[in-house]
């Protein structure tokens, strides 16, 4: 019972969302054309359930590239249609088209001189007839038993909301770059906002040893570096080595008169590097998936093939770039 229950409402509810292919028509077009039009905002208003996708819309709206806002229409109706200007678009969602609130405020809106797209199941209700634009996301049924609860009426607002934003995004040809830098707090911002530099160890912080050295000044930079390898440079200060702390170890083994052999000995020669203006993810991945294993260390190297940082996996892990 319980499990063909779960079964027939989301099968209700993939139905509805199915038949809003045929409604993405001229007028669906029109109506993302007049959003991509307006240089001010987009308003979105509904109430009850309606007003809940509403909020979701707006925010998908404003994450994408389309400044948007939610507004209740009842708190409009007390002084909140001070927000709305004559250069915004108002989105108002109301599946019967009748909603009151809703309603009450169209003529408002209409005197504002803003424009509204509707978007609701009845073309020919309140909000149908005083909308510049229509968009109907009605349903056959919904998934409740009663007929009553907001179900799949509210998935297909939602999902025509999607439409709406996704048309938009392409539309204005929005980034990667662009959604990170409307989200710098999140995982996502950091894997694309955060570069190689903004992470590496450089000036005093950058371990770098001439060639010529011992292993055993090379033990001593990185015990006081602590990043567990050092850049190897030649006389004109370019790189032409990494040694890192296995090296060291793997030559102890062979007895502690190794400390007194030459770096260039021991180091290896066209190591995995980065450069600064990278981005940090990008780090992560070379290390990730170094072969036979992966690796600890980046020396980051610039243009005229100079150790100017080193990055370390823990200080990619630490600013969360996963």
């Amino acid at each position: 019972m319980i499990k063909n229950s779960a079964i027939e409402t989301l099968q209700i509810e993939a139905d509805s969302i199915v038949k809003l292919i045929d409604r993405i028509d001229d007028e669906f077009e029109a109506a993302v054309k007049c959003i991509l039009d307006c240089h001010a905002r987009v308003v979105v208003t509904g109430m009850g359930k309606s007003g809940h996708i509403g909020r979701k819309i707006a925010a998908s709206l404003a994450s994408t590239g389309t400044p948007a806002f939610f507004m209740h229409p009842a708190e409009a109706f007390h002084g909140d249609l001070g927000m709305v200007t004559a250069d915004d678009v108002v989105i108002a969602i109301s599946n019967s088209g009748e909603s009151a609130e809703v309603v009450n405020i169209l003529p408002i809106i209409k005197r504002i001189g803003a424009k509204i797209i509707a978007m609701s199941g009845r073309r020919h209700s309140a909000l149908g007839k005083n909308s510049d634009y229509f968009i109907n996301i009605g349903v056959e049924r919904e998934a409740c038993p009663l007929g009553l609860a907001p179900t799949a009426s509210t998935t297909a607002t939602l999902a025509m909301g999607d439409a709406i934003t996704v048309a938009l995004l392409e539309a204005r040809n929005f980034t990667k770059q662009d959604f990170a830098l409307f989200h710098p707090g999140g995982s996502l911002g950091r894997r694309l906002l955060l570069t190689v530099e903004n992470v590496m160890h450089s000036g005093e912080d950058n371990p770098v040893i001439p060639s010529g050295h011992t292993a055993k000044e090379a033990l001593f930079m990185m015990t006081e570096k602590g990043l567990g390898a050092t850049s190897v440079i030649d006389e004109n200060g370019k790189f032409i080595g990494l040694v890192t702390d296995g090296d060291i170890r793997r030559g102890l083994a062979k007895g502690s008169q190794f400390l007194e052999e030459s770096v260039e000995n021991l180091m290896t020669r066209s190591p995995q590097t980065i450069s600064q203006e990278k981005l940090a993810a990008e780090a992560l991945s070379i290390m990730e998936k170094h072969q036979p294993r992966p690796i600890t260390v980046l020396p980051v190297i610039d243009k005229d093939n100079k150790p100017v940082g080193i990055v370390h996996l823990t200080d990619l892990l630490r600013q969360g770039v996963v």
